[in-house]
């Protein structure tokens, strides 16, 4: 049966300890580790399609970063950014200071019974994990098409990191669609699953390329993402990164 959320923690290599309160089983971890490769630091994230592909390396989540599950990853990111954002409109925190100027104490963790639990989220957990996973795809696609030998190698990479047939499906049904935005755009049913969609987008690429930041900025501005939360949810995942 397709379990979006552990599906979430294998792409992101997340939930290795009990951080979030849910460890990984260690079957789940070396089929993470598996798709993604294990570096130093921690483990590679980079565009979707390109770790599946085997092609990119990518950006790497740090080790504190990496046990927390997916889902709580992503959320947490999500509410940490906002409340630095939140902070920064009261004058508490310098808004747009460096990412290091924050201090070495990273803690993820979105409280319980808040727009930013996925426990409470319209549809619950597995519908939020099911939207991050899209939305990372779409992402991963914004540089340009898959084609049919790209998506072949895909199907053959997961297969090497024991993906099941309804795991598998889901991926390529999601690869092989066509770059949709207005589709993600409508899987954010509040605001904070509008933050914690843009917060997957960005783990999922790192926007070096033109046609990726284009896609970010213009993901942003159809949330209605106010640009200064927008630069908190960037800080908050420099900061997964170097954690």
């Amino acid at each position: 049966m397709f379990d979006p959320k552990s599906l979430l923690d294998q792409v992101l290599g997340a939930g290795s300890s009990g951080a979030s309160g849910k460890a990984g089983s260690d079957d789940l971890m070396r089929r993470g580790r598996d798709l993604l490769s294990s570096q130093r630091g921690g483990l590679a994230v980079g565009g979707l399609a390109g770790l599946l592909l085997g092609t990119k390396t990518g950006r790497k989540l740090g080790k504190t970063a990496v046990t927390y599950g997916g889902l709580a990853l992503v959320a947490g990111l999500a509410y940490r950014a906002y409340q630095d954002y939140q902070a920064g409109k009261q004058g508490r925190i310098e808004p747009h200071r460096p990412t290091d100027a924050r201090g070495t104490d990273f803690r993820l963790e979105a409280p319980k019974g808040t727009g930013f639990d996925p426990a409470q989220a319209p549809g619950g957990e597995a519908r939020v994990a099911t939207a991050l996973l899209s939305a990372m795809i779409a992402a991963a696609k914004a540089d340009g098409h898959i084609d049919a030998e790209e998506q072949r190698r895909i199907f053959g990479k997961m297969d090497e990191a024991g993906l099941g047939a309804d795991e598998k499906a889901f991926l390529m049904d999601e690869l092989r669609a066509p770059l949709d935005m207005d589709k993600v755009v409508t899987l954010a049913r509040t605001p904070e699953e509008a933050a914690e969609i843009y917060a997957a987008s960005r783990l999922a690429i790192d926007p070096d390329h033109r046609a990726e930041k284009a896609y970010l900025d213009m993901l942003a501005a159809r949330l209605d993402l106010d640009p200064a939360l927008v630069d908190e949810i960037e800080y908050a995942v420099r900061e997964a990164e170097l954690s």
